[in-house]
């Protein structure tokens, strides 16, 4: 999958869960959602292009992609 969809992806479930008033709600739902419906290669390839770029990403994605283990 190419780095831009999950880029996508990844901001878009930050969109559903910014809602929340609290951020570190909000974060620990992208990051159990990413955790539960992303397969382990689409996650290791958010997580490098977060650590190298992360440009295109929200400052929620961000956030939830830094706490996902490696």
């Amino acid at each position: 999958m190419k780095i831009e969809r999950l880029i996508k992806m990844a901001n878009d479930i930050s969109d559903f869960f910014n809602a929340d008033s609290d951020k570190e709600v909000a974060a620990e739902g992208v990051k159990m959602h990413l955790l539960r419906a992303w397969e382990p290669r689409m996650r290791e390839a958010i997580i490098t292009y977060a650590e190298q770029d992360g440009s295109g990403l929200s400052d929620l994605a961000k956030t939830a992609v830094s706490r996902l283990p490696h």
